[in-house]
């Protein structure tokens, strides 16, 4: 029996880039299907909540992404130029921001063709891996599409034609995430339950199992 599960993700989320890759493998292994359910960032759905906290938070995450991505051998940098336009000092997020909505677009289109955790693990590698300055620039995001199955092309044509409906995919995708009773990337959830982080990985894989989760057949 094929057990599924929602990935809730966000491009600008470095720990969404440190889950999507081992979710995917973790689908590729095991009878699981996972869908990739994107969502804006909170510094452009609600900024007043990203900095009402402890000052520190930010250098916190920094840090602890980049020891996080060593620890698990996945290769990191935060992304040039970063896909929401912000200036990280003054914490001023620009009224224009030419990346993440696309992105979001992008991966909801994909997510459409039963495709977004490929293309989120793809996009997410251009983007945060180091492979690329510019990664929105030139082939970098058409050969990832590529990568994960899919036509770029057809895909930005339709992020641009179609954006309406499906901001409002993107938008209910938030509100099945509060619903689901968090409100932060990455969050896998499985029959109702919520698992917050790239550390919960092995704790849904567990919990999983004790659904019946099974290897695929070689």
């Amino acid at each position: 029996m094929t057990l599924r599960a929602d990935l809730f993700f966000s491009f600008r989320s470095p720990y969404s880039y440190l889950a999507v890759g081992r979710y995917r493998a973790m689908a590729e292994e095991y009878d699981l299907a996972i869908t990739l359910r994107t969502v804006l960032p909170i510094a452009i759905r609600d900024p007043g909540i990203l900095f009402t906290g402890n000052p520190n938070a930010g250098r916190y995450i920094f840090i602890d992404a980049a020891r996080s991505a060593q620890m698990l051998g996945i290769a990191y940098r935060w992304p040039r130029p970063d896909p929401v336009v912000q200036n990280l000092a003054t914490r001023e997020i620009a009224a224009d921001q030419p990346h993440i909505h696309r992105l979001c677009r992008m991966g909801q289109a994909a997510t459409r063709r039963e495709s977004g955790l490929a293309f989120a693990d793809e996009v997410s590698k251009v983007i945060w891996s180091g492979m690329a300055d510019d990664w929105h620039e030139g082939d970098h995001l058409a050969e990832a599409a590529t990568r994960a199955g899919l036509n770029f092309a057809e895909l930005d044509a339709e992020a641009q034609a179609d954006a309406e409906a499906l901001d409002a995919e993107i938008a209910a995708n938030q509100a099945a995430l509060d619903a689901a009773g968090h409100w932060g990337v990455p969050t896998l959830v499985f029959e109702g339950e919520p698992f917050f982080g790239q550390d919960r990985i092995a704790m849904a894989r567990w919990r999983m199992e004790q659904k019946g989760l099974t290897r695929r057949h070689a």
